[in-house]
């Protein structure tokens, strides 16, 4: 590779590099969720213990586009997750290392594009978008979905609103989800009932 074709590919990473950032940053300037990166959840966790919220997403997904502008932007949503967790939103193809807990989770290249292996292990390699994953204190992951370790699809804030307060008031600790839905008061006046079922995009 000469001189000028290296200084053009190196010119087009740091520029796509940029934008992915660079678009992080318009959508957290935009919603009223207080988002934070992976690390500075954890930072934040040895001060105060709280339940982490990861919001794993990619840039080219547009249903996590819709949950942004649609659902996150909601008053009672962006409350309970500011409130009661770190929120964290976590790019399922950032290229960046992940030191946790003595281990360096790196970028995973295949095909055109790749994953990280933070989101594979928080997925259980079932790597549909959007997709959540809600950590307790210890950092170890509430199911709340039999058979699943994540919350896979797009949400309406009437919908998620219940597996937010599910998690948030420790209700996974005593109850199976199905009988949590059925004394799951809503805060929103017409509500289309949760599904148990994961609807990944």
């Amino acid at each position: 590779m000469n001189y000028r074709k290296m200084k053009k590919y190196f010119l087009l990473v740091f520029l796509g590099w940029f934008g992915q950032v660079n678009a992080q940053v318009k959508v957290a300037e935009a919603s009223p969720v207080k988002w934070l990166t992976f690390e500075e959840a954890v930072e934040k966790s040895k001060t105060e213990k709280r339940k982490i919220f990861i919001d794993v997403y990619t840039d080219w997904c547009g249903w996590c586009k819709v949950m942004d502008k649609n659902t996150f932007t909601d008053p009672k949503i962006a409350k309970l997750l500011n409130e009661q967790f770190y929120p964290v939103k976590f790019d399922a193809e950032q290229t960046g290392d992940v030191e946790f807990r003595g281990t360096t989770f790196k970028f995973v290249p295949y095909g055109n594009k790749g994953s990280h292996q933070l989101a594979m292990a928080l997925l259980n390699n079932q790597m549909s978008y959007p997709n959540f994953v809600f950590l307790d204190e210890e950092f170890r992951i509430v199911p709340i979905i039999e058979g699943y370790t994540s919350l896979p699809g797009y949400r309406k804030p009437e919908e998620f609103h219940i597996f937010v307060s599910f998690v948030s008031g420790d209700f996974y600790k005593k109850l199976a989800f199905q009988d949590y839905q059925k004394e799951y008061k809503s805060p929103y006046s017409q509500v289309t009932p949760a599904s148990g079922s994961p609807g990944g995009k």
